[in-house]
């Protein structure tokens, strides 16, 4: 009779210990979840943030390109006409 109750002893132990051990996966699971939830926030604003630059260069090269073909004043005139074109496509992206 007492090697039956070592053997439940036993296996309540490790029923304990595996439920102890899933509440613990279970939680760092969650953890992870919430941190690739961020992560990837992140790397949303970061691909936003790569497109507003690379949106800026093209415009400092359409600059550079004007100045030398039109001259200052007229680079300027087509400069701000592209500047209200870019601000009303990131004004219907950020809709």
């Amino acid at each position: 009779m007492a090697d039956v109750e070592t053997l439940v002893t036993g296996i309540d132990t490790k029923v304990h210990k595996m439920i102890e051990r899933l509440q613990s996966l279970v939680k760092e699971n969650e953890e992870l979840r919430h941190e690739i939830h961020e992560q990837n926030q992140i790397n949303q604003r970061q691909k936003q943030t790569i497109e507003e630059l690379e949106q800026k260069i093209n415009l400092v090269k359409t600059t550079r390109t004007l100045e030398i073909k039109e001259g200052t004043v007229e680079a300027k005139v087509t400069i701000n006409e592209l500047l209200r074109e870019i601000d009303k496509c990131i004004g219907l992206l950020n809709r």
